[in-house]
């Protein structure tokens, strides 16, 4: 019997043949690295379920968005800690608060990243949800106020883009209204479209001090079964005004990544979340798996599923592995 005419392994032989053929080319040009702002000075706390992440005050936020810019990353997306918190989130709309501190030190030294701004209340709130709390519910329509006052907040400190992630219905048109009428009207908004109700967020509520004090917030992000319903939330976020849109998290939802990219012509973004980051530190802690080609494989997958812009605590990681 005659070998096939077709050999698909002649083009995987060396890696200058498998480089020229590759369908899907790794660049640093689309990843965001988080970011979480404290009070204080100086302060450079780490979080023990995120080795390499840490919670800093605005000093150290800039030295570290100089080392980011230097490893040719495009952008940062800020989280803020603040100095209190209450029931309605009331210091996240404040011109000095700590994530509008951080934009504006960032912009003072002149770096060239795009700042990103997560726009919620859970960091802010006593109860740790991403809304107010109304007869023992969250209050949908009481919360997009105060969304739109915060995103504004932003706006005004010299945010690049706002990033709505509470999932409250109809927070992207109300953020938009409220940019528009402060002549904002060309900042765009990433809406966190399809954030869906996940496991993988537990480090993260660590990092950002975001634990729900009751319950949990399922009865606002999406469940985990339903694709169908994402592709009807990005919609609806587009018709309210988005620019951008985001799936979150990633790795579990790389088929409703696809589903978007396929329906929507619109720059999409995907966060490679805590939970994702927190299981690859440990397992290469352990010696269970190699990190770089781990993480590697897992970004060109996100990228590969249409992701267009990849939020992930791996990019410095990312970058260093990536240079010439």
């Amino acid at each position: 019997m005659s070998f096939p005419t077709h050999r698909p392994r002649r083009l995987r032989r060396t890696e200058g043949l498998r480089g020229l053929v590759r369908e899907t080319r790794l660049t640093t040009a689309g990843l965001i690295y988080p970011m979480f702002v404290c009070p204080g000075t100086n302060v450079r706390q780490g979080v023990s379920s995120m080795p390499g992440v840490a919670q800093q005050s605005v000093d150290q936020i800039v030295e570290e968005c100089r080392e980011v810019e230097a490893l040719g990353l495009p952008g940062v997306i800020l989280f803020g800690l603040p100095e209190s918190k209450d029931a309605t989130g009331t210091s996240s709309t404040q011109p000095q608060g700590v994530v509008q501190r951080a934009v504006e030190a960032i912009r003072k030294a002149s770096l060239k990243l795009v700042v990103i701004t997560d726009v919620c209340l859970c960091e802010y709130t006593d109860h740790g949800h991403c809304g107010v709390i109304e007869n023992g519910e969250i209050a949908n329509d009481a919360t997009l106020g105060i969304l739109a006052n915060q995103a504004l907040s932003h706006a005004r400190a010299g945010a690049d883009i706002v990033a709505p992630s509470d999932m409250m219905d109809g927070r992207v048109a109300a953020i938009r209204d409220k940019l528009d009428d402060h002549k904002f009207e060309n900042l765009p908004i990433l809406a966190y479209a399809a954030k869906y109700s996940s496991a993988f967020y537990g480090p993260f509520r660590e990092a950002a001090q975001s634990t729900p004090q009751f319950g949990d917030r399922r009865s606002y992000q999406m469940d985990p079964a339903n694709a169908r319903e994402a592709l009807k939330e990005v919609a609806l976020d587009l018709e309210e005004g988005a620019d951008m849109v985001m799936v979150k998290p990633a790795l579990p939802y790389l088929d409703v990544i696809r589903r978007v990219r396929e329906k929507f012509d619109v720059p999409m973004g995907a966060y490679n979340v805590s939970g994702e980051y927190a299981m690859v530190k440990a397992a290469a802690a352990n010696g269970w798996l190699d990190e770089r080609r781990t993480v590697l494989e897992i970004i060109t997958g996100i990228q590969r599923a249409g992701a267009d812009i990849i939020l992930t605590y791996h990019a410095k990681d990312v970058a260093r592995w990536l240079a010439p």
